[in-house]
């Protein structure tokens, strides 16, 4: 079983800065990519960075804002959020390409989630 935990949300003022985690937990052999999704109240979930083997990349919404990074000897991603607007506001997940053993094709894992609020 893998299980992915974020942590680092809450509440700032906007201009402020937060960094998110997201541990990977489990049978792990080899973290494909992690991502960072989010999602606003009323809007449809936004993936908002990405980052494989090969560098990573952003939305236009965050770009320049936002810096993805992982550990991969921690199995940990992070989402560094700078110069934080108040329509940054909401749920941030993390999901992960994951492979369990060298004969498994890599499969798609969820966080639940962390709440971030931008205050005006």
């Amino acid at each position: 079983q893998v299980q992915l935990v974020e942590s680092g949300g809450g509440l700032v003022q906007a201009g402020g800065s937060l960094t998110l985690s997201c541990v990977a937990s489990g049978t792990i052999f080899r973290i494909a990519s992690m991502a960072w999704h989010r999602q606003a109240p009323g809007m449809q979930r936004e993936l908002i960075a990405a980052i494989t083997d090969d560098g990573p990349d952003y939305a236009n919404s965050v770009k320049g804002r936002f810096t993805i990074s992982r550990d991969n000897a921690k199995n940990t991603g992070y989402l560094q959020m700078n110069s934080l607007k108040v329509e940054d506001t909401a749920v941030y997940t993390c999901s992960a390409i994951i492979q369990i053993a060298p004969v498994f094709n890599g499969v798609t894992y969820w966080g639940t989630g962390t709440p971030v609020t931008v205050s005006s």
